[in-house]
């Protein structure tokens, strides 16, 4: 079967997070950069890495780079790309997206304009036609400019992958769903420990975890436009990786998975989420201020994304919230505790220094993961570890 280069984009921060799920899928990473992965797979592993992986954003299908310092550079590089091995002649074809970096070409709709211009003189000459109907399945291609090396990748997945199909109801300031799975797995929880989100939101962070701990893919519940790819990606690939994620699943699990939320409404929300990925059994919701946070079970895990004040009349409430988390987690017995935040003085209010803190990028706003680490508990049986 053939072998592609498939590019998988990550949030700036958390590349080590997304090469590990990669290799553990069983795939051979070719490069890391900033805010994305290549790694080299066959159609296989498009439907695998579409359905499985929990990081990316999106899965995409390489098909060529160039230097272009010139827009005549651009034209000649994208036409000798041989289009016609990936695009039949009905193909809908076009550059969604395209961002350039330190590049002498920069605007997106210019690029976009001349690449597509040159695709078409491409395939005419391959095809032997002058008009294309582009009434068949889609190919939109991404493109990113970097140091006037231009990067031109074909999106298999359609919308973006942090759309497992579940989230139907948001809270106003949602965490994506691929980041709140790279943080989990920033974190040494497993699903035999308890994990406790005091600010639920829409559920992300809770329903997550539940899909991790039951072995769910991520992409089991939606549809991805490579799908229509019938040249590239014969449908047998696809059916083949949904009955392998079905496999997989274990329901029977039990675990301690907990949502809390001031907001009644938002629980709500939050329950029909769960319920729409298939995890409500396993998490326990419930409308709770985080003043009430308690659990009498020891080592057990707080991850939450509070408020961080975005307009300002929130901001004067900061001290006293982060202050209140910082008491409740005191007044848990060797806990461990992982907030995502835009919130400059969380060490401050909280009442003590993170162990460890990464920046980490959510969209364009900088945040920051505040590690706190409790003790580890005792090993349950001699040779095993639990981290």
């Amino acid at each position: 079967m053939e072998r592609f280069e498939l590019i998988a984009p990550c949030h700036f921060g958390l590349e080590a997070v997304m090469k590990r799920e990669i290799l553990d899928l069983g795939y051979e990473v070719s490069q890391v950069e900033d805010g994305r992965v290549t790694f080299i797979g066959d159609a296989e592993a498009v439907c695998r890495a579409n359905i499985f992986l929990r990081t990316t954003e999106r899965i995409l299908l390489k098909v060529g780079s160039f230097k272009a310092e010139t827009f005549e550079e651009l034209f000649q590089g994208t036409r000798a790309i041989p289009w016609e091995q990936y695009i039949p002649r009905d193909g809908k074809f076009w550059v969604a997206k395209a961002s350039s970096i330190k590049s002498r070409l920069f605007s997106p709709s210019d690029i976009q304009s001349i690449m597509k211009k040159a695709m078409v003189e491409r395939m005419k000459g391959a095809y032997g036609i002058t008009w294309f109907p582009e009434d068949g399945a889609s190919y939109p291609l991404r493109v990113f400019l970097y140091k006037d090396v231009v990067t031109v990748a074909m999106d298999t997945s359609g919308d973006s992958l942090h759309k497992r199909g579940y989230r139907t109801l948001t809270s106003k300031a949602p965490i994506t769903e691929t980041l709140a799975a790279a943080l989990l797995m920033l974190t040494p929880w497993k699903p035999d420990r308890i994990l406790v989100d005091p600010f639920c939101g829409s559920g992300t962070f809770p329903i997550e975890a539940a899909m991790m701990a039951a072995n769910m893919a991520p992409g089991m519940n939606r549809e991805f436009l490579a799908e229509e790819w019938k040249n590239l990606i014969p449908k047998k690939c696809w059916y083949e990786a949904m009955d392998e994620a079905n496999d997989l699943v274990k329901d029977d699990i039990s675990v301690d998975i907990q949502g809390y939320d001031i907001d009644g409404e938002i629980v709500r929300a939050a329950r029909a989420n769960a319920a729409a990925a298939g995890v409500d059994h396993l998490i326990h919701f419930q409308q709770r201020p985080v003043s009430q946070l308690s659990h009498p079970k020891k080592y057990g895990f707080l991850i939450t994304n509070p408020p961080y004040g975005e307009r300002i009349e929130d901001k004067k409430n900061l001290p006293e919230l982060y202050k209140t988390i910082g008491e409740r987690f005191a007044a848990l017995d060797s806990w461990s505790a992982y907030i995502i935040t835009a919130y400059e003085d969380t060490e401050r209010y909280f009442g003590r220094k993170a162990d460890k803190n990464r920046k980490i990028y959510n969209g364009m706003m900088k945040t920051y993961f505040y590690q706190f680490m409790g003790p580890k508990p005792p090993s349950r049986n001699p040779g095993r570890q639990n981290g």
